[in-house]
């Protein structure tokens, strides 16, 4: 039974080390760019947004009843954004403070050149100014906005956990086998960055259970996945990850997800 045991958890292991191919790596380059930028009050901004609409949409200031709240409180700290920041945050999401401020959710659909497609994801209280600045960064780069559907078929989404192996206090092997017990669906490891990808119903007890057993994780979210990627050059591949930059680095978008395979 325990050779038994041993084979199945070796197959198991080799499975998933099968899917990790092919994983794009544009996640954990904006992870990388989130630690650099969080000295800046720029990802503060964005955290603060993410804050303040999962009191609104949990209908609770307390994350001890509201789990969306709690992950982003605990994605805040990842930050060091500061405490009286995410107070105000979930202040503004109950009304407490600049209640009249209402930040939506909002998602563009778009081409890069070459028919890549982008889903872009806006958190912004003006709607108009968002698509303006979407769209003067598409035309810049020749890619162009897209009718409602055609792109976000596309994509899926899931939960994704991100773990920093060299602040995990296992080996790269250790963590993979932690990862497999977990309950996680997927996993990839970019250069000691894991991407461990989930349904979207198991995301919070596969982050408790890392935090359980001492493993802490730099963020847990919800994100959109390719189905399937797309091959493209190395010209291409430049072009769009500066495109792909360039809308990130704006103010009222909250993520950018392309089924390119960068």
């Amino acid at each position: 039974m325990i050779i038994e045991r041993e084979v199945a958890r070796i197959h198991s292991k080799l499975a998933w080390e099968k899917q990790m191919s092919g994983h794009s790596k544009w996640a954990t380059t904006k992870h990388k760019k989130a630690i650099i930028d969080a000295k800046r009050s720029k990802i503060f901004t964005k955290v603060a947004k993410l804050l303040t609409i999962a009191v609104r949409d949990g209908k609770s200031g307390d994350p001890n009843s509201n789990p969306t709240l709690r992950m982003a409180i605990e994605n805040a700290r990842a930050v060091s954004m500061p405490k009286d920041n995410i107070d105000r945050a979930i202040k503004r999401g109950i009304g407490g403070e600049d209640g009249g401020l209402r930040i939506e959710e909002v998602n563009y659909e778009a081409y890069a050149p070459g028919g890549i497609a982008l889903l872009i994801e806006c958190l912004t209280d003006n709607k108009n100014r968002a698509l303006a600045e979407v769209k003067a960064n598409l035309n810049k780069a020749g890619g162009s906005m897209a009718s409602a559907g055609s792109v976000s078929y596309l994509f899926r989404k899931v939960g994704q956990i991100i773990i920093d192996s060299s602040k995990s206090g296992k080996s790269s092997e250790e963590l993979e086998e932690v990862i497999i017990e977990s309950g996680a669906s997927d996993f990839s490891n970019q250069d000691g960055t894991f991407l461990i990808t989930t349904e979207i119903k198991d995301l919070n007890s596969v982050a408790d259970y890392f935090k359980t057993i001492g493993i802490d994780i730099e963020s847990a979210e919800i994100v959109q996945v390719p189905n399937s990627t797309i091959e493209i050059s190395d010209n291409q591949e430049e072009s769009l990850l500066k495109l792909l930059d360039n809308l990130d680095e704006l103010d009222d978008v909250n993520n950018v997800y392309t089924n390119a395979n960068i």
